[in-house]
């Protein structure tokens, strides 16, 4: 296990900076994930820390050492990479010991470990086979005990499960997850998958375009997102966002959208920059709006029905598109007009000039 920090971290390619200046202090046994759109730099962050990337400027250290100049193979590392990248000619067994044969370790001390890892990630039944014989999730079980044979003090994971299926995603990142539980090593893994971020990760780091937007805690980043990228990527399905503005109402503030009526908001929720006459986004998840007689207009253009739930999707005034997540099956169909509530407890407040959070720290 080491910590792992990132101190003002750059990259340049040239003119062009696709790192700018990021800080982050992974703790000693986390599993922290990288999450964001394509080309957010996620991945260059992963190479940089690995040293398959030079780093412009800044420090990059483990535990207690800066391994800016530190080759690659002394950092202690160990990298999962999308696309296996096993030996086709080798055996599951050669596969897994061959990086131990390179550095001449005993063959006592090989067997022992290729043997643990094969029992960890249940392919020990397939050591004698090539990874021509192997399934999808098979080789990436073995991609993933080639990492674990060299007990490096930091695993790398590059978007591991990108090349498996959907019930295979599910089912290894399950078994990744249990591995951290039972290994305790301290793990960096980059998905665009904010789904495979929230199931899996002791903390997320946001990135978007070379800058990193927020990092915390799964629950805390859903509950309590710092801007509106932020409260857009994380969450499935996405929150919904209406244009609008702050409003005096009933002695306090509410939203209010074109001609819809206003919408109550919690006391106490918003910090001073929340004040009448401000233009924002007010944000709110799908299954925190509720149907209501007088609420706001919601026009239906497509259902999906999936038995223990229901989904509309429409536009309501100050938003092209919205969602509307409701329990069980509820007959509803496109062309309806409906009416919702928001939960004044839930909603977010993003300001329009820079899309900032309103929502006082909690």
């Amino acid at each position: 296990m080491a910590r792992l920090e990132l101190r003002n971290v750059k990259k340049k390619y040239g003119e062009v900076e696709a790192i700018h200046g990021i800080d982050l202090d992974i703790a000693s046994g986390e599993f922290c994930v990288f999450v964001g759109p394509s080309g957010c730099g996620k991945s260059t962050l992963l190479r940089m820390i690995a040293g398959l990337e030079d780093i412009t400027a800044g420090e990059i250290a483990i535990e207690d050492g800066v391994v800016n100049h530190i080759p690659a193979a002394k950092r202690g590392l160990a990298m999962v990479f999308q696309s296996y990248a096993l030996y086709p000619h080798m055996s599951v067994r050669s596969n897994l010991s061959f990086g131990l044969e390179n550095i001449n370790m005993a063959k006592d001390e090989i067997n022992r470990r290729v043997t643990e890892a094969a029992r960890m990630l249940q392919i020990d039944d397939y050591l004698d086979r090539r990874p021509g014989q192997l399934s999808g999730g098979q080789r990436q079980r073995v991609a993933i005990g080639r990492a674990v044979v060299r007990e490096p003090r930091v695993f790398l994971f590059d978007e591991p499960l990108s090349n498996l299926d959907a019930e295979l995603r599910v089912a290894t990142r399950g078994e990744i997850s249990a591995l951290h539980k039972r290994l305790g090593n301290t793990m960096v893994y980059v998905t665009h998958d904010q789904v495979e971020a929230m199931t899996m990760a002791d903390k997320i780091a946001v990135l978007r375009a070379g800058r990193l937007e927020q990092f915390g805690r799964p629950l805390d980043l859903y509950n309590n997102p710092g801007n509106r990228f932020v409260a857009g990527f994380i969450g499935s399905p996405k929150m919904n966002f209406i244009k609008g503005a702050i409003v005096d109402h009933d002695g306090g503030i509410g939203f209010k959208a074109d001609d819809a009526p206003v919408v109550p908001l919690a006391a106490g929720r918003f910090d001073k920059g929340a004040t009448p006459g401000t233009e924002v986004e007010l944000g709110i998840r799908p299954n925190h709006m509720r149907l209501a007689d007088d609420g706001m207009p919601f026009d239906v253009a497509s259902v999906e029905q999936l038995g223990g739930e229901t989904y509309a999707y429409g536009k309501i005034p100050g938003s092209d598109q919205a969602t509307l997540h409701m329990q069980g099956q509820v007959p509803i169909s496109a062309g309806e007009k409906l009416r919702f509530e928001v939960e004044p407890a839930e909603a977010h407040l993003f300001r329009l000039s820079d899309g900032l959070s309103l929502r006082a720290s909690e």
